[in-house]
């Protein structure tokens, strides 16, 4: 009876290692674009961009720190959860909207609003210190 190969067949068969074979057959699937559509639901569409967690841990100074800390403290207590969840934890819109228990798109929206929210609030506080 024949089958398709499994990577131990392979590697059996070529004398490589498992681990080997795996880098192989990644290495000539056709890239994609982290702007290629995954999902659309009605107008709102999800990329391969949302789905990619961010675990890259980037170091900030304490003032940009203190900033966005009090920018996210203007947000509700869902949306500061979705930021969190999202930029904090590295979380994909598909992982939030299931522990959130809402759908991607809203986990989409609410997250742009938030993030509006606070570009508008750090865009403005500089000017609201002044003088003070």
């Amino acid at each position: 009876m024949s089958h398709e190969p499994t990577i131990d067949d392979i590697a059996e068969k070529i004398e490589m290692s498992k681990e080997d074979i795996v880098f192989a057959l990644d290495a000539i699937q056709c890239p994609i674009s982290l702007y290629d559509p995954v999902y659309t639901d009605g107008g709102d569409t999800l990329y391969v961009m949302d789905q990619i967690s961010d675990k890259k841990n980037k170091e900030e100074t304490w003032v940009e720190e203190l900033s966005l800390s009090d920018a996210m403290k203007r947000l509700n207590e869902r949306e500061n959860y979705i930021i969190k969840l999202r930029f904090f934890e590295g979380k994909t819109q598909m992982e939030v909207a299931e522990e959130i228990h809402i759908s991607q798109a809203q986990v989409s929206r609410l997250e742009k609003s938030a993030l509006k929210n606070m570009k508008n609030y750090l865009s403005i506080a500089p000017t609201c210190h002044k003088g003070n």
